[in-house]
């Protein structure tokens, strides 16, 4: 087979150009993990929120920002599926396009009750008034009935798909989307939510992609903040 100056390649390169080693496919593992995260702040928040007193501002504050965190965090991921992963498995898995397309349903539903939680959300952080404590509750609870259903469905059809028809480089890019995006001081704060859901093995995994320096942060300092953190918003301190 000529090459593109129109010199035959060696045997050698020949040899090279038809062993060369498949690209490692993705490990999903850890979009489990980042699930198990999801589905637990959803189901804690609409307790902690109805659990307000009446007129308690300062509490209605801290589980406003660590609800829209949440939130944010949820839209982010969501994004990053919309545009880097749902074009892939379109293009390489046609057959399965229309479950593909009922991801995308599924995470239009979401963004909507999304949308309806920011000024509610607004409106407790100020008033803290007992309707609007059950007005951002109840919509957290359609959330979370949406948002399992989408992730029972991702973990048993999607991600086998993403394992044998997307990269590990493909992959790893969907945990970098969105960064740029979060404001630093959340960052520690959703890997502590990340590393909360983790079994050992896991843990390991999780910490294996951030940089060494970073790594002994979030298992010394981040930790303790996270600890402190967590403690507030669930108020057992």
């Amino acid at each position: 087979m000529p090459c593109g100056c129109g010199v035959p390649p060696s045997a050698d390169r020949v040899d090279a150009m038809t062993h060369t080693a498949p690209a490692p496919m993705a490990d999903v593992r850890d979009m489990y993990v980042v699930h198990r995260a999801f589905r637990r702040e959803l189901r804690l928040v609409p307790e902690l929120v109805r659990a307000v007193a009446p007129g308690d501002t300062g509490r209605a504050a801290v589980l406003a920002r660590h609800t829209r965190m949440c939130l944010h965090g949820l839209h982010l991921h969501h994004t990053a599926e919309d545009e880097l992963l749902w074009p892939l498995l379109l293009e390489r898995c046609p057959p399965d396009a229309d479950l593909v397309h009922r991801m995308e349903a599924q995470h239009a539903e979401v963004e909507r009750l999304l949308d309806l939680l920011g000024p509610a959300l607004d409106r407790w952080e100020v008033e803290a008034r007992p309707a609007v404590a059950e007005e951002v509750a109840g919509t957290v609870d359609a959330l979370r009935t949406v948002l399992l259903e989408h992730l029972d469905e991702e973990e048993r059809e999607i991600l086998p798909l993403a394992e044998r028809h997307v990269t590990q480089q493909e992959w790893s890019r969907l945990g970098q989307h969105g960064k740029g995006q979060t404001a630093l001081r959340d960052l520690p704060l959703l890997f502590g939510s990340l590393l909360e859901e983790c079994s050992p093995e896991e843990r390991e995994m999780m910490l294996h992609v951030v940089p060494f320096p970073v790594r002994v942060l979030l298992r010394t300092v981040g930790a303790r903040s996270y600890r402190r953190y967590v403690s507030r918003v669930r108020g057992t301190r």
